[in-house]
């Protein structure tokens, strides 16, 4: 353990109802004599394998800063009791509670409880807030929504993340079938198994259910009531993470104290050194949010401006920057009243400052349209990025801009108010912001997503009538970006985007009607501002040692047949198997998701979607091994029906060793 902490690597936390929850505490060298607040992360993604590298370098640091830190499995994960069945459960929110007022009540600790969380973590922050325990002081939340139906990995703009939806769906029934540990939980591991085994049930059934925003959505989606949440929030993200907007959400719907922090970074901690960086200090920014709320040490932390975003330069597309180039702006509120909207007008192919003539366009959607998308949620790969947009260009309804006289700085939510009209009752449509550079070359700012019979709400359908003219606006993700002088804008728009959306069901003809259509774009003026002082350099407490077995990166494939008009995506996640000496546990993590579709042939009026994930994760350990794989599939038919069609199969047992 890191010097000025201890270690208590397994404890029970007691529930009402009998369950117990496994945690792994650390706590600075005094705790006993001298209680200190304690920092709660809860999530289920394994304390004693899955996460606990990671944890021991942001915990242990906490422990050495002054702060007990407790990370706990929920309910059904890793060696706590009861079965996980589904996400952000009332019962996970309750449980929480109880945990927090555990916390409280030790001997080590002050009283005084902070939640931090990363994704899930991120997410049972938020929620856990809304529940109001008198312990709670403050939450940090990264890479989190407070809308679990518009901003997660389920649903963009009413549309169904095709293979993000389906993967995730597969890695959280392994982690909810996996076994716990017998060293942990003792005799009665296997029978615990294998009620996980028995019970555990695919997610993706509910969540294929509720396709509109419905209660069940709305569980769990504190942009229901904002005002339940009394305690102090600090939201973070990065610009490539696939939940940075969500942060200017909170900053303006909150009305607690609030800050938010947006950096170039990926779907992590921005500690981590993961492509898109560069990472910070942000551990000493914890710090300092708990001290003032925790202790009541005046940090100077709330007197800076509410937001601090990474005003990204422009860059050349590729599917990774291992660093962003940028620099840190700073607003007072959001909205912010140094942001206004710029309008282009669409034209015949044309972005311009001026209303344009009305013409009358027609686009007939390609289904490889999005093969160049990237990840929806990027962590850090190789891959993850979207590489050069010609193509994709070349396969959408194009308007540029002329080159530009001076930069646009842009910070926030660009949209796309479209008039249109579709040959087909169910449709989507895609848009995306590209920044041309001078030499052709076409690099993604952002995109959104809508399903057009959710125009009107995702809490209701809509069938769009055949031929009828319609105005919507199309939402893209947040962004903070330079667009330079001598570069041009362009929006593409398309009736497809796969693997990203799941397709419609019939081929649709777009008729866009460009003297009512626009872009709005968010700017601040160029280069203003001061720039805030530095983050200090990212720290983090010794790491156990890990002997790394097998490492093969994260990559995405496209192959194609001409002959037989197919296109086959492949989501090849990254393999590894590592031993974490400390504990003698062995880790082997492989996944791959592989999504393809036949595109239809002329005159056919459908087109066939199917999609595979195929996730394995075996984990061994003390002379143990016990294997488990998944494979999920889905399809919908290809003639006017949305009917989707899921089946899945695990299989588990001992292996070898």
């Amino acid at each position: 353990m890191s010097a000025g902490a201890c270690r208590i690597d397994h404890a029970w936390v007691p529930l009402s109802d009998g369950t117990r929850l496994a945690a792994r505490i650390w706590l600075p060298a005094d705790a006993q004599a001298q209680p200190a607040p304690a920092v709660l992360e809860y999530i289920p993604y394994r304390k004693n394998d899955g996460t606990a590298v990671a944890d021991e370098g942001r915990h242990g640091w906490f422990a050495r800063r002054g702060y007990a830190a407790v990370r706990v499995d929920i309910r059904g994960s890793g060696d706590s009791d009861g079965i996980l069945l589904d996400e952000y459960l009332r019962q996970e929110q309750d449980d929480a509670v109880e945990v927090i007022a555990w916390i409280a009540a030790q001997p080590w600790c002050s009283g005084a409880v902070g939640m931090i969380g990363h994704s899930w973590g991120g997410f049972a922050a938020l929620q856990v807030a809304a529940r109001r325990p008198p312990a709670l002081r403050a939450i940090i939340t990264v890479g989190s929504t407070d809308d679990r139906y518009a901003d997660d990995v389920h649903y963009m703009g009413g549309c169904v993340l095709a293979y993000y939806m389906l993967s995730w769906a597969a890695q959280m029934h392994i982690y909810a079938t996996l076994p716990p540990d017998p060293q942990v939980v003792g005799d009665g591991w296997r029978q615990l198994w294998l009620e996980r085994l028995d019970r555990a049930q695919p997610m993706i059934r509910p969540w294929l259910s509720h396709q509109r925003r419905d209660d069940y959505w709305r569980h769990g989606s504190v942009c229901e009531d904002f005002a339940a949440i009394d305690c102090p929030v600090y939201a973070v993200s990065g610009w490539a993470d696939g939940y940075c907007s969500a942060v200017l959400r909170l900053l303006e719907g909150l009305s607690c104290p609030r800050k938010g922090l947006i950096g170039p970074w990926p779907h992590a901690y921005p500690v981590e050194t993961r492509a898109p960086g560069p990472a910070i200090g942000f551990l000493q920014e914890c710090a300092r949010w708990w001290d003032h709320w925790l202790i009541g040490r005046d940090t100077g932390i709330m007197d800076e401006p509410m937001l601090r975003a990474w005003m990204q330069d422009s860059v050349p597309p590729r599917p990774a920057h291992p660093s962003r180039p940028g620099r840190w702006v700073t607003e007072p509120a959001w909205p912010s009243p140094n942001v206004a909207d710029r309008r282009f007008y669409l034209g015949d192919g044309v972005l311009r400052d001026q209303p344009q003539p009305p013409q009358r366009l027609l686009h007939r959607g390609a289904q490889q349209h999005g093969l160049d998308a990237g990840d929806w949620d990027p962590m850090g790969a190789p891959a993850d990025l979207p590489p050069d947009q010609r193509a994709e260009d070349g396969l959408a309804l194009g308007f540029t801009s002329a080159r530009l006289g001076e930069p646009v700085e842009i910070l926030g939510q660009p949209a796309a108010v479209l008039r249109l009209a579709s040959d087909r009752p169910l449709a989507l449509v895609s848009v995306r912001l590209c920044d041309v550079l001078e030499d052709g070359r076409s690099c993604l700012i952002t995109r959104g997503l809508l399903n057009l019979t959710r125009r009107h709400g995702h809490d209701r359908t809509l069938p769009v009538v055949p031929g009828e003219l319609m105005t919507v606006r199309v939402p893209m993700k947040a962004i903070g970006q330079v667009v330079p002088a001598g570069h041009r804008l362009r929006l593409s728009i398309s009736t497809t985007y796969w693997p990203w959306a799941w397709p419609s069901p019939e081929p649709v003809e777009l008729t866009l009607l460009t003297g009512d259509c626009a872009l709005e774009l968010p700017t601040r003026p160029a280069g203003s501002g001061p720039e805030p002082a530095p983050f200090a350099a990212p720290e983090l407490a010794p790491r156990p040692a890990v002997e790394i077995l097998q490492l093969e990166p994260a990559d995405q494939t496209v192959a194609r047949s001409i002959a037989a008009g197919t296109f086959q995506f492949v989501h090849r996640y990254a393999t590894q198997r590592f031993l974490l000496r400390e504990s003698a546990i062995e880790v082997e993590c492989a996944a791959s998701g592989d999504t393809a579709w036949r595109a239809p042939r002329a005159g056919e009026p459908g087109s066939n979607r199917r999609a595979r994930c195929a996730p394995t994760r075996p984990r061994s350990g003390s002379g143990r091994r016990c294997g488990l794989s998944n494979t999920r599939s889905a399809c919908s038919p290809a003639r006017g029906r949305s009917t989707y069609h899921g089946t899945a199969c695990s299989r588990a047992g001992p292996g070898r060793g």
